[in-house]
């Protein structure tokens, strides 16, 4: 397979990224280090040159947001405009109503606590006294715009002044784009620069590739003595021989099933419902994970059939300290993945897992160049009613939520609905009121009766289908009402001699429980490599039947800055959607690198990874 390298930017997007360091730089002490909060992320913005509003912060940190990286940054500056010395004049020549160049405090206040986002007069106050310069109660406002334009500039163009000087920080990866300055880099920065076209990501239909960036060396030049490479090649035959075969006489095992849904989430981590298995006596067990298809259409699979799936078996100790790996799933048959053995009697977790290599962010949700789906619309009578795209799309969800599939939606599945899309639960009293309005059966909403809650309380909004997209992004949907950002999949157990029960449920030690139960499939399969010159940080790198993982052992005292280098890979996609990034290890701490999966199964691929350990700066 060949190998291409993707083409060198242009200056002006080398700028433009320069300007995003720079901004970056002035908040937080590295780009490795991400955006936690709101406030951050509003210092970010300013010295970036942009005025954000309370509504455009809201708009990129949502309630689910926990975190932002540099890459997120960057692309909410390409969104949103500079703000210009004219803009900053125009807004302040609508104060000043006598035309005269100045506003005083009375016009100021009035303007601030009236209209937009409205201040109190004490923040007015606050503001008017660093302004008022004079101490004359006027604010001569053109000479305030140039120094406010002119000082973002100045504070940017220090900060690349030092990273120019800095030939440490030269050789750093920022986010997923390595440090060159182009020629002229601190000038062009200073100057307004038109938006560049988007750069889209990684995606597991394309070779991994160069970082659109190269450092002035080569990357396995650095730092040699600190380096360590992982080549290994699998080949497409390899594991055809290591299918799991389903025992002959499966369709008489006991048998019970449920359904979930992997959630990618605004920062890019991923969620789900985990489970409770218990298993009243010893016996012979048939695990399976599949993607879960929606689609009405054999000719037209869904989307994300694709999505590698796991699922990883531990025991239900009285603490989550109790709890251990027992098995996981990793032979692999078609879509679906596969554990067979026996378990002792007793309660156990599922733990659903997807390692991000197929499933990942798209630019869709985001995009508003596309005209939104309608979801409501009056019938002739001038009644609302649904649209068939959205009834299809609720019909889907409600596939997605009715866990047990027996056709109904019991309290505990519409609340872990709820709690996903509103965050809130609804009690018994709400549910009566529900069978009161709805389509129940046997205390059960049926799909029509969802279908009735829904139209509900759009009509209760007059039509207003805000509170429905807030519903479909929460559970995946983007604008075109195509499922994007979620993953459904269904987990089937068979039993030999006993019947198997399952019951979801909603730990808040799920995710560190799954974490530390991959860490543990990671390190109890293979050895550990010290990086050369670093005898105490330590690479894992795992080859299963289908999927590599990489984990990071430091086991030093002070946090190590690792590089990642996948570039000489083929055939390869990684969990990290980059082929160069660079990942922080905090002190006595484990942590997952990447996961690798080929893009092409029907092809050979190689992993051939360089970490490097990056200097202290």
């Amino acid at each position: 397979m060949s190998f291409q390298e993707s083409p060198r930017p242009s200056d002006e997007e080398e700028a433009f990224y320069m300007q995003c360091r720079a901004a970056y730089l002035s908040v937080f002490r590295s780009s490795l280090t991400n955006i936690t909060s709101k406030q951050q992320l509003c210092r970010a913005l300013q010295q970036a040159g942009r005025n954000p509003s309370h509504a455009t912060l809201n708009k990129y940190w949502t309630p689910r947001t926990s975190k932002l990286n540099f890459d997120d940054f960057c692309e909410i500056l390409k969104c949103e405009k500079k703000t210009e010395e004219a803009e900053l004049m125009r807004a302040f020549k609508k104060m000043d109503v006598n035309g005269d160049g100045y506003i005083s405090h009375s016009e100021l206040e009035k303007a601030l606590t009236t209209k937009g986002e409205k201040m109190t007069t004490e923040e007015v106050n606050a503001i008017f006294s660093l302004l008022d310069i004079n101490k004359d109660g006027k604010l001569e406002y053109a000479e305030f715009c140039r120094l406010l334009v002119s000082t973002v500039e100045q504070c940017q163009a220090a900060v690349l002044e030092k990273l120019e000087a800095n030939a440490k920080l030269k050789r750093q990866n920022f986010g997923s784009q390595s440090y060159s300055p182009p020629k002229s880099a601190i000038s062009q920065a200073a100057a307004s620069l038109p938006q560049p076209p988007e750069t889209p990501r990684a995606d597991s239909d394309t070779t991994l590739k160069k970082d659109s960036r190269s450092s002035s060396r080569p990357s396995s030049a650095r730092s040699r003595r600190s380096s360590l490479s992982n080549p290994i090649t699998v080949t497409s035959s390899s594991t055809k021989a290591t299918k799991i075969p389903e025992p002959s006489s499966l369709q008489e095992w006991n048998h019970t099933y449920v359904k979930g849904c992997f959630f990618l989430e605004d920062d890019g981590s991923i969620s789900s419902l985990q489970y409770q298995l218990h298993i009243p006596e010893t016996t012979n067990v048939y695990l399976t994970i599949q993607p879960l298809s929606l689609s009405h259409r054999p000719d037209k699979p869904s989307s994300w059939m694709s999505v590698d799936t796991a699922l990883f078996v531990m025991s239900a100790g009285e603490t989550k300290e109790d709890s251990s790996l027992v098995c996981f799933t990793e032979s692999k048959d078609k879509e679906k993945y596969v554990w067979k053995g026996e378990l002792n009697a007793g309660t156990y977790y599922l733990l659903p897992f997807t390692s991000g290599c197929k499933l990942k962010k798209t630019k869709s949700k985001k995009s508003f160049s596309n005209k939104p789906v309608e979801l409501v619309y009056r019938t002739d009578t001038g009644e609302l009613d649904l649209t068939r795209e959205l009834r299809e799309a609720l019909s889907d969800i409600f596939e997605v939520i009715d866990m047990d599939g027996n056709g109904l939606l019991s309290l505990e599945e519409y609340n872990f609905f709820e709690l996903r899309t509103s965050g809130e639960k609804c009690d018994k009293d709400a549910w009566a009121v529900c069978k009161e309005n709805f389509d129940m059966r046997k205390n059960q909403l049926t799909r029509q009766g969802f279908m009735e809650l829904n139209l509900m309380e759009a009509t209760e909004k007059d039509g207003d289908p805000a509170d429905l997209w807030v519903t479909l992004e929460a559970m995946g949907y983007n604008r075109m009402l195509e499922l994007v950002d979620a993953c459904p999949f269904q987990v089937d157990v068979y039993c030999e001699g006993t019947q198997p029960s399952t019951q979801p449920l909603s730990m808040d030690s799920g995710p560190k429980l799954l974490n530390q139960a991959v860490q543990k499939s990671i390190t109890a399969r293979t050895g550990a490599k010290a990086l050369r010159g670093q005898d105490n940080v330590f690479i894992y790198t795992c080859r299963g039947e289908h999927r590599i993982s990489s984990l990071i052992a430091n086991k030093t005292n002070q946090k190590v800055t690792v590089h990642v280098n996948n570039e000489q890979s083929r055939n390869c996609c990684s969990s990290r959607g980059m082929s160069v990034f660079a990942v922080e290890v905090p002190a006595r701490t484990k942590m997952v690198c990447q996961h690798i999966l080929p893009i092409n199964e029907r092809q050979d691929w190689t992993y051939n990874c360089v970490e490097t350990i990056l200097p202290c700066t």
